[in-house]
């Protein structure tokens, strides 16, 4: 039924783009001309994949929904292999036929600067520099992070990439300087207000959701306006909870996928700074929006094709494809920054950065080190200590007893001792 349905839809939709390039006299514009036949061969890619492409873990709103951005996600890629394979300034001049007012070098701007909180020198407003921070990308951390608290659903996951992207930041703001932010910046305004109550209020958020009474029942059903409005309204809710225990210090796989979820992460967030910088993009511009509206409905399925993956990978034989897109996607987006800007990102970091960063990894790796390897090989010696102990003490005990069944016992404590081995 759904093979009928797509070759039908595709059948309308190129009716209708044949009968409108029949009607209309074609533009002698190529730049146009190419502009339009790549939307439309968009379009009709589009139309085969939300009626066509797999489902994935999410069925609400609708199914078609997560399959729509998940053609929307090879569609991006593939539009960044395609800026990948130019030179940087046939790229950058690229983006022009996206929007004529881009393709020009932009300022960056610095957050740094006068760092007083209350600056006496300025009769008129002392606390101007507050005012200075306060933006349009303050709201836009808050909901930032409201939507990652959703998509990972670990408070403790979420406080650790916050924390360690302030300190990306003041590792490379000799790079970017849009990194450069004052102590307050990072700390209370980044960290404890925007970050930390957009965690809080997900976090508030994922409770009311796991607390939710699951029963669907159909709209048509309902006798009252009222129900019927709300049941509308729940649509756009999971049609059922799944809560997200990561766990990562129960194995070493899962250790290691954690610390994966949390680098491709910090990657993705540097990546939509080091691609304004190189691809010329103003920060306010609507592709750079699109952007992070894009990872929010993608990097949702992702995590949950990763957390299912991890918990039942006996049922889960492989990992999602959106979980694989969004890899692939963060990884073209680096190598786009790596061959467009490889000045900026080879400026050496300061020395006490350098220390600290490596002074951060041995801690790392001795910590799983000992959780994994040494931990487990000094509680298995341990282990079998107390059984040679155990085993002795009934030994001893059979023969200051006289017992003749002492042999007896000796062989029960060894076939105790090799069930606990096995």
């Amino acid at each position: 039924f759904r093979r009928a349905h797509t070759l039908t839809v595709l059948f309308i939709l190129t009716c209708a783009l044949g009968y409108v390039t029949l009607l209309e006299e074609t533009p002698q514009d190529t730049a146009y001309n190419t502009k339009r036949g790549i939307v439309a061969s968009i379009l009709v890619f589009l139309c085969f994949g939300v009626t066509q492409a797999k489902d994935g873990p999410f069925s609400r709103p609708h199914p078609a929904y997560w399959r729509f951005w998940l053609c929307v996600s090879v569609v991006y890629e593939l539009f960044l292999i395609f800026i990948l394979f130019q030179t940087v300034q046939d790229g950058r001049q690229f983006m022009k036929y996206i929007d004529p007012h881009l393709g020009v070098p932009l300022p960056e701007r610095d957050y740094g600067g006068n760092c007083l909180i209350y600056d006496p020198g300025n009769e008129t407003d002392p606390f101007h520099n507050i005012w200075d921070k306060l933006d349009g990308f303050v709201p836009a951390h808050f909901f930032g992070w409201y939507l990652k608290t959703l998509m990972i659903r670990d408070w403790w996951m979420c406080m650790i990439i916050s924390v360690m992207f302030e300190f990306l930041e003041y590792s490379l703001e000799h790079q970017l300087p849009n990194f450069s932010e004052c102590w307050w910046d990072h700390w209370i305004m980044d960290v404890i207000l925007c970050n930390g109550l957009g965690i809080y209020c997900g976090m508030k958020t994922l409770s009311w959701l796991s607390l939710k009474t699951y029963k669907w029942q159909g709209l048509w059903n309902i006798p009252t306006y009222k129900g019927k409005m709300k049941r509308i309204v729940f649509q756009f809710t999971p049609y059922s909870w799944v809560k997200f225990e990561w766990k990562p210090a129960s194995s070493l796989r899962r250790w290691l996928a954690v610390c994966g979820i949390i680098f491709v992460f910090l990657l993705a967030e540097l990546n939509t700074f080091y691609l304004k910088f190189v691809l010329w993009m103003p920060p306010e511009h609507y592709l750079v929006l699109l952007r992070l509206v894009f990872f929010v409905n993608v990097g949702g399925v992702a995590m949950r094709e990763i957390y299912d993956f991890m918990d039942d990978p006996k049922f889960h034989k492989k990992l999602g494809q959106q979980a694989w897109l969004v890899a692939a996607i963060t990884a073209t987006e680096f190598l786009i920054v790596v061959k467009y800007d490889p000045y900026t990102l080879t400026l050496s970091l300061p020395f006490y950065i350098t220390q600290c960063w490596i002074l951060g990894i041995i801690l790392v790796l001795t910590w799983t080190a000992w959780r994994f390897f040494i931990r487990d090989i000094t509680l298995r010696y341990k282990e079998i200590r107390r059984q040679k102990q155990e085993h002795k003490y009934e030994k001893d005990k059979c023969l200051s007893n006289g017992d003749g069944h002492s042999s007896i016992l000796d062989e029960q404590n060894g076939d105790k001792l090799r069930e606990r081995k096995l």
